[in-house]
């Protein structure tokens, strides 16, 4: 079963309620959230209090995805914000250990990703704190980028180690690629343009659901 989760860094910050009840109405489970600092990626988005009115307007699971500098530093402020998930980059200043018993003391999910330019490999050493990895299938920073094809085999190379574990792709995921993604293995879909700029959100919502057919 295909998990689709719509990234808000996409959708009308002014009505960012709106868009949101769209995208699950129409059926997609997740709502990806992107937090970006200006030091791990060079841009700067939002912060605990979005997640916090996101969380009165939503029950759908949030999905926060920290490309931060310091995770460790600012997790627990997302998990009392709402988030469901949080997930944590490889290339980040990151304790593993302290994160992973952070979310578990919330009852709420880790995931850990890494960077296009990261070899898929660093993922191994989390496998035992881990509900989900996540290939970034473009450069973390900024949407609307095309997608890097050897995130592929990343996907592929997880999928194989890792049968019963949830693997999500984040970057330049459109209809006319989610199909390779879901062959290799992905079954939690980041996609933001291709929902939210669709002429018809709820319409690009269902389409992905049954995997682009």
């Amino acid at each position: 079963m295909i998990i689709l989760s719509p990234s808000i860094l996409s959708a009308d910050f002014a009505a960012l309620a709106r868009d949101v009840d769209v995208v699950t109405k129409a059926g997609a489970q997740y709502v990806h959230v992107d937090v970006m600092d200006g030091h791990f990626v060079p841009n700067i988005t939002i912060g605990p209090c979005v997640v916090a009115a996101l969380r009165k307007t939503t029950k759908s699971v949030l999905d926060v995805h920290l490309m931060i500098q310091n995770p460790n530093q600012y997790a627990e402020e997302f998990l009392k914000a709402g988030a469901d998930i949080i997930t944590v980059h490889h290339e980040s200043n990151l304790n593993i250990k302290q994160i992973y018993s952070l979310t578990r003391a919330y009852g709420k999910k880790l995931c850990v990703s890494v960077n296009p330019e990261t070899p898929v490999e660093n993922l191994d050493q989390y496998s035992k704190f881990v509900d989900m990895f996540l290939v970034m299938s473009v450069h973390p920073g900024f949407g609307g980028q095309s997608f890097i094809e050897s995130s592929v085999d990343k996907i592929k190379y997880l999928r194989t180690k890792y049968p019963n574990t949830d693997i999500e792709v984040d970057g330049g995921i459109k209809l006319d690629n989610l199909k390779m993604v879901i062959a290799a293995g992905a079954n939690v879909i980041v996609a933001g343009s291709a929902i939210f700029e669709a002429q018809d959100p709820a319409a690009a919502v269902q389409k992905f659901i049954v995997g682009g057919v």
